[in-house]
């Protein structure tokens, strides 16, 4: 079987793809991401139709078996987005008071969290996710941008833009935030 002819491919596309959606589907439990991997696996075959061998087994079990692994790429994504958002909700949320031997820095420390949280909550949503998922949970900005579901370009701005609203907030408070 020639994958790399169009009427072929077609052919395969058509007889294959909701096995492949119905694969990625159980994993994500997302009917967008399922037709992304879904679109994944076929451009994938396209691209490189040399990879399949159909001594090796049947082109529906290798369609499948592609298709669920990119699912589990995105759910892993998922979850890792997922905890990085129930950081977000940590950072935002008020702390318990603390004691500490040095009471005094405790209390500019107490004050920093303060200025700083009560800035975040002054940002729009869009920066305050960006930045709360670039800097405390660690995502890079690429990472922000497929976890919101926007351009790289516009991911890197809401934090830029979140970052430097949030600098001048802090500052106009008499508070100083390390660059």
């Amino acid at each position: 079987m020639d994958l790399s002819d169009a009427s072929t491919f077609a052919s395969v596309y058509e007889q294959h793809r909701r096995g492949v959606y119905g694969a990625a589907f159980r994993i994500v439990q997302n009917a967008a991401q399922a037709q992304d991997v879904t679109q994944d696996v076929f451009l994938r075959v396209w691209r490189n139709p040399q990879k399949f061998d159909h001594r090796r087994g049947e082109l529906g079990s290798y369609l499948r078996l592609m298709a669920r692994s990119r699912a589990l790429d995105l759910w892993r994504e998922g979850q890792a987005a997922g905890r990085a958002t129930d950081r977000m909700k940590v950072v935002v949320a008020q702390d318990a008071p603390r004691r500490d031997e040095r009471p005094d820095e405790e209390a500019e420390r107490d004050a920093t969290r303060g200025a700083v949280r009560d800035a975040l909550r002054e940002l729009p949503l869009a920066q305050r996710e960006a930045l709360v998922l670039s800097y405390w949970g660690g995502m890079t900005a690429d990472e922000v941008a497929r976890h919101v579901g926007v351009p790289l370009g516009t991911a890197k701005s809401r934090i830029r833009l979140g970052l430097t609203k949030l600098r001048d907030q802090v500052d106009m408070g008499g508070m100083p935030v390390a660059a």
